[in-house]
Parts: structure tokens; C-alpha cells; sequence
């Protein structure tokens, strides 16, 4: 029987239950030593193998940088052209298995045994289901994603001016010293490119002149080919594809994980790591170089989808600085920040769950909770509440469209005309979720303990998406309102990571909020840091919880020094994004076959009812 002491934080079954009779041990195959004063509990080969790949991985990019960057942007091209169709139906697949268990008799089954209690109550259930997904991502994206696509599906509709010259001595041309300066100065509504480039020689310098250039908004980046025609549809249409990104897909791939590991863990007394799941396909071979394989793909995919979202944030906090302070924007800031902000994870490593990531987690809530109450009451409240509703049937309307992964001309027949969405957008959003499915699966999981499997999947499916929505809509929302009612355009043309700050210029206490947002992008970035070297470092240890702390501090260091290394590198962010589709992929066939494995496992629970 498999070890379930509570001491490795796996209680017993309580009630009926199909345990699985294994003579496999939790730790058993780990290394315990002492280097100096510090003891260690490791799995052997799991860590050694993706401890070296990655310090190896690190070493080389700082030493290459150059041909790094090449290597990246050639992984990213390959994988998103040539699969994005396979992450496109692979996510459909997980959606609507998740659908099945819903309304299928195996959704009375009961994670912990059939007399099992729930160990936390709906409402701070449903707090750490919301915090254990996005927060980085729904700081960075709740503005730039709605404002992208809206911009991009109004074809046109609105130009962008950009300035390549140097500011002279005496200051920018009257008129230009801001964007709000430089709409008044020309005084047009949504101009054509003509009208904007007459305006222009009207209104510069003829030795200025050149450094001025308008550019429309591209089109050829538009989901579903855009809405042009219509201002209205184009709003519709940016906050189908918006929540296309935050919803039902993303939510259930989390889902398919966090069953797998809680059903296999609590149900059938196997240890808390991704090869359990794969017991009923392999038996004890599950102990061998299957699972070290499967385990190893899974800590590469956490590591490198929470070092993209540690880019993300460190970009976004870096240009929020810039704009309260006028630090300056750079790579040689964001790695100050990195360093910084995992330093302060570390002590939060060594605070441990309660101490440490479970204090910063509800500083965090209630700063977001309070920043949404105030976007949505300052801005155009009604419109933003009925946006909601509105927003919600969008989706179910392109739902269909959206989600087709025939992106290609296939014997003759035409695909999807938005390629450049469906792979820029879409196959780097499925892959990013599912290198994060590991590490949020499993807190899932480990707060998910006496739900039946038709409640477990209805809440992780429906409360988190609900929550992103609404975010996406107040703040998205506000956004886009600033553009079509108010003419104002610096959150549509300002960069990705400048876009929540922008918007929130336009709103009361501007300094103060933002500031917020910037805390919050700090405090997320902590709590992911000491979130993933957890799970992490559970993986590598061969399924237990109380590995020593060193290990934590190990992955902690250097889910830091991956993100790092990355931005210095020749792509930067892109190469960030370049890594997580490169190691979603392998980890996507990991999940279509845990599909399979969960449905074995909950029919041989089903017949022992």
C-alpha cells in the first residue's frame, strides 16, 4: 500500500474508495544527504536531471545570448505554425471531457472517499481557486488584450502616431508635448490616414516633419478577420476572443490536472506527483523511467510557465515605475526587479504555506477586490455592468468560430483566415495554461479534498472564468469606453505593459491606483515565485511536502534566474513566450492521455460504490 501518512500531507481515504494495492513507498527512491549544514531529500533521477538541464539551460543563454535568441524565435515560429492546430483541439478535448463528467453518473464520486468532508467552506474555497490561476496575467492583459483585439478588429478605424526624432533643446513642437496635447492640437475624431498626415504638415516643423509617421492599426492580427464596419461588433468581438483566453479552456485544463492529482492522491493512496495519474495505463512501471519522464516534463513546463509570467510582470512593473517615478525602462531594470522580488519570495520560502504565501495571497485579494470596486464605480459604471452580460453572449456566439483548429487550407478547403491571431494569440495562450497546469493543479487539488467530482468541476470551471470576465470587462471595459465616447487614446497606443496605467490616468487618484496596480504585480510575482517552487520542489522530491527547505530556495533562485536570462537574451519577451510553447507541446500529450487515465480511475471508483 502506498505510504499516506498525514506527516506527507496525504490523509487517508474516508469511506468507500478503490485504493490501489503498490508496494511503492512515498521517497523511497530519493537521495538523503547533508552538504554542509544543509540536508537534502531528493528524487533520484527527477531532480538531478531537471535540476542540471537547467542550470545548463541558464549557462548557455548567458553565454549566447545572440544564438539563444535565433534558437527561440525559430521554436517559437515552428511550434505555433505547425501546431497550432493540435493545441487548439487538444484544449476543445479538454473542455468537453470536463462537460461529460459533469452530467455522467462518475460525477457523484467523491474525492477522498464517499464520506470525505470538504476541508475549506465555498467562499474561501472559491478565494483560493480565483488567486491560484492568474494574477499576473489578468494585471498585465486586462487592458492590453480587449484594447489589441479591438483595435485590431476595427480595421482601421483609428491610426497611431509615432515620433523617431530627438525632442530638440527647447522642447517638442506646440501641441505634441503629450498625446492628449496632440489630439487637442489637431482637433480630428477618429481621422483617416490622409486627413491625420494634412494635419500633421499643417501642424509641425517642415525640419520635423519626417520624424512623423501614422500607421493603422493592424488589421491582419484581427480575431475572426475583424469587425471593421462596425464599431459596436468590434467590441463585441474583442471581448469574445478576450474571454475566449480567460474562460472554459484555460480553466479546464487546470481542472483536468487538479482531478487527476486529487483523485489519484486522496482516492487511491498514491504520492501527490503527475505520474500517479498514469497508474492505471502503466501500473508499477509508473515508478520507472516512465514517470521520471513525465515528472521531468512537468517540472520544465512549471518552471518556464511561471518564468514567462515573472517577465510579464517584471516588464509591467518596470514601465509603471517609469511612469510614477521615471525610473528608467530597461532590461537592466527588470533584472534589478527579478532579483529583488525573488529575494523577497525566498523569505516567503522559508516562511512556508501559512507564514508566507497564504498572507501575501489575502494582502492580494483585497487589493484587487478594492482596485475593481474602484474602476468599475469612477468609470462608466452601468455600461460596464451591462458590458458584462453582453460580453457573455459574444462569447457563446463566436465560441464556435474561435475554438475551430482548422487554421490551415486542408484538401481544398479553406481554414481560418485569422492565422496570425489563432498562432500569435491562441496557441501561445493554450500552451502558456498548460505549463502552468501543473503547478496550479496541484493547489487546487490540495483545497479540493471532500467535493464530488460534478461540484469539483463545475466551481473550477464556472467561478474562476465568471471572475476573470468580470475583471476583463470593468477594466478592458473602461479602456475601450476612454477610446469610442471620450476620444482618448493613449491606453490603445501606449505598449502592452503601459496600458493599465494609461487607462487609469484618465480616472480620480491616478498616482495612488497605480501604484496599487504596481503592488500588485509585485506581490503576484511573489506569490507565484514561492507558489511554483513548492509544487516544484513536491515533483522533484518524489511526492512529499516537508522536503527541506534548501530545495524550495533551489527552484525559487532560479525560476528567477530563467526569467532572467531570457529577457537579456536576443528575444526578450518573445523568447520567454518561445520557451513556454516549446515546452507546452510535449506536456499537451501528457494531458489527452491523463484524460484517459482519469476515466479509468473513476470507473473503477464508481463500481466500488
Amino acid at each position: 500500500m502506498a505510504d499516506t501518512s498525514d506527516d506527507q500531507g496525504i490523509p487517508e481515504p474516508e469511506g468507500v474508495s478503490d485504493l490501489i494495492d503498490t508496494d511503492y513507498e512515498i521517497g523511497q527512491d530519493n537521495i538523503e544527504t547533508q552538504i554542509g549544514p544543509f540536508g537534502l531529500d531528493i528524487h533520484n533521477p527527477v531532480f538531478l536531471i531537471s535540476g542540471l538541464s537547467i542550470i545548463a539551460f541558464v549557462f548557455y543563454t548567458l553565454a549566447l545570448p545572440e544564438q539563444a535568441g535565433e534558437l527561440f524565435n525559430w521554436l517559437f515560429g515552428t511550434v505555433t505554425k505547425g501546431f497550432d492546430w493540435f493545441f487548439l483541439g487538444a484544449a476543445n478535448i479538454f473542455v468537453l471531457f470536463c462537460l461529460l463528467l459533469i452530467v455522467l453518473p462518475v460525477g457523484k464520486v467523491r474525492l477522498g472517499g464517499q464520506d470525505a468532508t470538504p476541508d475549506y467552506g465555498y467562499v474561501g474555497w472559491f478565494a483560493m481557486l480565483f488567486a491560484a490561476g492568474m494574477g499576473i496575467g489578468l494585471m498585465f492583459y486586462g487592458v492590453s488584450e480587449p484594447m489589441s483585439h479591438f483595435s485590431s478588429s476595427s480595421g482601421g478605424a483609428y491610426h497611431n502616431v509615432s515620433f523617431a526624432g530627438d525632442v530638440p533643446e527647447e522642447g517638442a513642437p506646440a501641441g505634441f508635448e503629450s498625446r492628449e496635447a496632440f489630439d487637442a492640437a489637431v482637433g480630428l475624431t477618429n481621422p483617416d490616414p490622409a486627413a491625420l498626415s494634412a494635419a500633421l504638415d499643417e501642424a509641425v516643423p517642415a525640419d520635423q516633419r519626417d520624424a512623423f509617421t501614422v500607421s493603422a492599426n493592424r488589421a491582419d492580427w484581427a480575431p475572426l478577420g475583424g469587425a471593421a464596419a462596425d464599431e459596436q461588433e468590434a467590441v463585441r468581438l474583442a471581448f469574445a476572443a478576450t474571454i475566449f483566453h480567460w474562460g472554459l479552456h484555460p480553466w479546464a485544463i487546470y481542472a483536468i490536472v487538479a482531478l487527476a492529482l486529487a483523485l489519484f492522491s486522496y482516492n487511491k493512496g498514491l504520492p501527490l506527483t503527475l505520474r500517479s495519474a498514469f497508474y492505471p495505463l502503466l501500473g508499477d512501471r509508473v515508478w520507472g523511467w516512465w514517470g521520471h519522464i513525465i515528472d521531468t516534463l512537468a517540472v520544465f513546463a512549471t518552471l518556464f510557465g511561471l518564468a514567462t509570467s515573472l517577465g510579464f510582470g517584471a516588464t509591467q512593473a518596470n514601465a509603471g515605475l517609469n511612469e510614477l517615478f521615471g525610473i528608467p525602462v530597461g532590461s537592466a531594470t527588470e533584472v534589478v526587479l527579478i532579483t529583488a522580488i525573488t529575494a523577497v519570495a525566498l523569505v516567503s520560502v522559508v516562511r512556508g504555506l501559512d507564514g508566507g504565501v497564504k498572507v501575501l495571497s489575502e494582502i492580494n485579494m483585497g487589493l484587487a477586490f478594492l482596485l475593481l470596486i474602484f474602476v468599475l464605480l469612477t468609470g462608466p459604471t452601468i455600461l460596464l455592468l451591462t458590458g458584462f452580460v453582453d460580453y457573455l453572449v459574444a462569447y457563446i456566439e463566436y465560441l464556435p468560430a474561435l475554438s475551430n483548429p482548422l487554421t490551415q487550407t486542408i484538401a481544398g478547403e479553406s481554414g481560418r483566415a485569422d492565422v496570425n491571431f489563432s498562432q500569435g494569440w491562441t496557441s501561445f495562450y493554450w500552451a502558456w495554461w498548460i505549463s502552468w497546469s501543473p503547478f496550479v493543479g496541484m493547489f487546487i487539488a490540495r483545497v479540493s479534498r471532500g467535493r464530488t467530482v460534478r461540484e469539483f468541476i463545475i466551481c473550477v470551471l464556472l467561478i474562476p472564468s465568471l471572475v476573470c470576465v468580470l475583471w476583463m470587462s470593468v477594466f478592458g471595459g473602461t479602456a475601450v469606453h476612454q477610446v469610442v465616447a471620450d476620444g482618448y487614446t493613449a491606453a490603445q497606443s501606449a505598449s502592452l505593459e503601459l496600458k493599465l496605467f494609461k487607462m487609469l490616468d484618465e480616472l480620480p487618484l491616478a498616482a495612488i491606483t497605480s501604484f496599487i496596480g504596481i503592488i500588485l504585480v509585485i506581490v503576484f510575482f511573489v506569490t507565484s515565485s514561492d507558489s511554483g517552487s513548492l509544487v516544484i520542489d513536491t515533483i522533484t522530491a518524489g511526492g512529499k511536502v516537508d522536503a527541506p527547505v534548501p530545495q524550495r530556495v533551489f527552484w525559487c533562485i532560479f525560476e528567477g534566474a530563467v526569467a532572467i536570462v531570457l529577457l537579456l537574451s536576443a528575444g526578450g519577451l518573445s523568447s520567454l513566450q518561445s520557451m513556454v510553447i516549446s515546452t507546452g507541446l510535449p506536456f499537451t500529450v501528457v494531458l489527452l492521455v491523463m484524460c484517459y487515465a482519469i476515466w479509468k480511475g473513476l470507473l473503477a471508483e464508481r463500481k466500488a460504490l
